[in-house]
């Protein structure tokens, strides 16, 4: 296996990749009439939140916040583009405060959409298993039953939206995703023989992050109170930064013990959880990834260029 030291992720889109690197982040979409159309979202941190990143626990907060900022966007444009013809394209210019004002707008949106997401699938579960503790009454019961329905829950989530024929498309995308990096990291060229050989399971995937959320959760959840309902409520919510920090770093364990005998297990649940959030590509799923990887490759190395070329001057 080759030495690797570029670490990319992604997402996928509807009919499309997003790949991302250090500086900046590209998607690739097919468009109604089977072109491809590129979208580039650079990467804009002060030196603040730079360092912030490198700190444990808070980098998975930081991290998962700009994640979901800039997915949103990339969900925008393909949203926007995918089911349409090129010459159907409307170009409205956008300037000053009005610009400025929907991209915050967008962002603000993408992270209270996260919350939300969140919320819910801490909250119900707790409901339920105070409206059940008739019936499965003690701390550690009910600690254990609330892990459970969160569990479920997600699993529950997945399997009906992957029913539906977008989002099966959708997970197709996401395991051409990860089939590419994989095959990048392997050190295997990207053609679609070689990436078609790769597995579609990936140890950084946002999929095992959410698992390992819902996990982790039920160990904080010993240290807290559980009655009356309104204190068990409010700390599941004061311990969701807690979790998303703690999960990031467990994401991040598991990736770097991948390739050590007995270690690598750690991951295992995470890729199972894999096998419902990602499908088998085609061809030409895999061909639009390997185009986004390549393009956001190529950007990257434009956006050094410039930065070199500027410290120089």
């Amino acid at each position: 296996m080759a030495k690797v030291n570029e670490i990319y992720g992604g997402q996928a889109v509807i009919e499309g990749v997003m790949m991302g690197g250090p500086t900046t982040s590209v998607t690739a979409i097919r468009r109604k009439d089977g072109t491809v159309e590129f979208f580039e979202v650079k990467r804009h941190l002060d030196s603040k939140w730079k360092r912030l990143k490198r700190v444990p626990l808070i980098r998975g907060i930081i991290g998962i916040l700009e994640s979901s900022v800039l997915g949103s966007k990339h969900l925008n444009f393909a949203s926007e583009k995918y089911d349409k013809l090129p010459e159907e394209d409307i170009n409205i210019e956008v300037e000053g405060k009005s610009k400025w004002g929907m991209i915050l707008g967008l962002s603000v949106l993408a992270i209270l959409s996260f919350l939300f997401g969140k919320f819910i699938f801490t909250l119900i579960p707790a409901i339920a298993a105070d409206a059940l503790s008739h019936y499965f009454p003690g701390f550690g019961m009910q600690i254990l039953i609330e892990g459970l329905l969160k569990i479920l829950l997600l699993l529950g989530y997945i399997y009906f939206i992957a029913l539906t024929p977008l989002m099966k498309r959708v997970f197709q995308y996401h395991g051409a995703e990860h089939m590419v990096i994989n095959a990048f990291e392997n050190g295997q060229p990207l053609t679609v023989a070689s990436v078609r050989e790769q597995t579609r399971l990936h140890y950084r995937c946002g999929s095992s992050f959410i698992l390992f959320t819902a996990v982790i959760s039920v160990f904080l959840y010993l240290f807290v109170p559980l009655h009356p309902l309104s204190v068990r409520l409010l700390t599941r919510i004061a311990l969701i930064p807690v979790d998303l920090g703690i999960s990031y770093e467990v994401l991040r364990a598991t990736n770097a013990v991948r390739n050590v005998p007995f270690l690598k297990v750690l991951g295992y649940p995470g890729l199972w959880l894999q096998l419902l959030t990602t499908k088998l590509p085609d061809d030409d799923q895999i061909e639009i990834a390997i185009l986004a990887f390549n393009e956001m490759r190529k950007r990257e190395k434009m956006n050094a260029e410039l930065t070199n070329q500027s410290s120089v001057s």
